[in-house]
């Protein structure tokens, strides 16, 4: 009975995996714009948005974790939208928060 238990712990364990990979990336992006490289977090969020709609698309729901929200094909558009959305205003805007830029 505990081998079974174990088992269904590990599988709980690995389908949460692409998620924390793509936590992980935030946690560098935050740490990024903590030390004042704005432009770079942002680029790393809007990377880990695409990272999340890769892992989505490539990996069955029963394996996609909490990156599975709704539907494959909508939970794949979703994150590519807002990551184009995030690269796009980390590329292009100038000058970036106080005036100055990184």
């Amino acid at each position: 009975m505990a081998v079974a238990g174990q088992r269904s712990d590990r599988r709980t364990t690995r389908e949460h995996l692409p998620f924390a990979l793509v936590l992980l990336v935030v946690a560098v992006a935050a740490l990024r714009i903590f030390q004042y490289h704005w432009r770079e977090g942002a680029v790393l969020i809007g990377g880990a948005l695409l990272l999340a709609g890769l892992l989505r698309g490539i990996l069955p729901t029963e394996k996609a974790g909490l990156l599975a929200i709704r539907g494959k094909p909508v939970d794949v558009l979703t994150y590519a939208a807002l990551s184009v959305l995030i690269l796009f205003v980390a590329l292009t805007i100038i000058g970036g928060p106080f005036g100055g830029s990184s």
